[in-house]
């Protein structure tokens, strides 16, 4: 079935799955019915796509306010799940204008010293795990869209790529250490922009405005990944954004980032002439398939 399921995992139990913005959720949702698992469906108004939403029977689904985590897990209760799942964002902003916490929502924030994505989805994915329920890994039922190490389109790296990009990914790592984003763009020894809490697309767009050759985006992981609700994604979006800022190549941490989906986002990027590259150790050390 996937890779990243827990030990002992009950195909026989519901899997509840929180489902955010996008394609992601609903790639998901296909891989989880392919399995035979029997699926639920936790949405949020004016977040997930309508046609998942539409995809289950109404006794199978709960659609609730982005911030009403007591709605959430009542609905997860009633469904007598034995997983949960999160998949797909939610739009950033709305953690600041547009929330609707409930009281079990203003609870857990006011007790939270930091409150970003990390400790918001962490303390819910507590929340959900203290009701006897287990928080799946993320890319559970997605292996076949991970990214894989080498290259995925374009030409080879010169040398001098080569350099730009060891400096990329060490820039990224460090970055993702100290919390603050895990995606950078370079050009050639020159940190041009760092990926904070607006998210990669609007980073990608603020070093496009540079006008500068041979950027190069870097996407990477923490090293201590919760992947139960923080997988680094690249879709047909980023594709056409990167496209729009004249970003040529793009590096993803191979069997941690996920395509979605992978021959979509393979195609479309051969198609604007984006290189992609997936690279994996500890010292960004680079397998390239010739």
């Amino acid at each position: 079935m996937s890779h990243f399921l827990p030990p002992g995992f009950d195909r026989a139990r519901p899997v509840t799955l929180i489902a955010g913005k996008g394609i992601y959720p609903i790639l998901t949702a296909t891989g989880i019915r392919q399995a035979g698992i029997p699926l639920r469906l936790i949405a949020f108004e004016g977040e997930t796509e309508p046609t998942l939403v539409n995809s289950f029977a109404e006794s199978d689904r709960v659609v609730i306010k982005v911030g009403q985590l007591g709605a959430m897990l009542r609905g997860i209760e009633k469904f007598r799940s034995g997983y949960a799942l999160m998949a797909g964002q939610i739009t950033p902003k709305k953690l600041f204008k547009g929330l609707h916490p409930d009281l079990k929502a203003i609870a857990i924030l006011a007790r939270l010293k930091e409150r970003n994505a990390e400790s918001i989805f962490g303390a819910i994915a507590a929340e959900i795990e203290k009701i006897g329920v287990v928080q799946l890994d993320a890319r559970a039922f997605l292996d076949a869209h991970l990214a894989p190490a080498g290259l995925l389109t374009g030409a080879k790296l010169d040398s001098e790529d080569r350099e730009a990009l060891a400096h990329g990914i060490r820039i990224a790592k460090e970055v993702a250490r100290l919390d603050i984003g895990q995606g950078v763009v370079v050009r050639r020894g020159t940190v041009v922009a760092v990926e904070a809490f607006e998210g990669t697309d609007a980073m990608l767009r603020r070093a496009g405005s540079f006008e500068a050759e041979h950027l190069i985006f870097v996407k990477t992981v923490k090293a201590r990944q919760d992947y139960r609700f923080d997988v680094p994604c690249f879709g047909l979006t980023t594709v056409q954004v990167l496209s729009e800022a004249g970003i040529t190549t793009a590096a993803l941490e191979a069997g941690s980032t996920l395509l979605l989906d992978l021959p979509a986002v393979t195609a479309a990027a051969k198609a604007s002439g984006l290189r992609i590259f997936g690279y994996e150790g500890k010292e960004a050390e680079l397998k390239i398939k010739d």
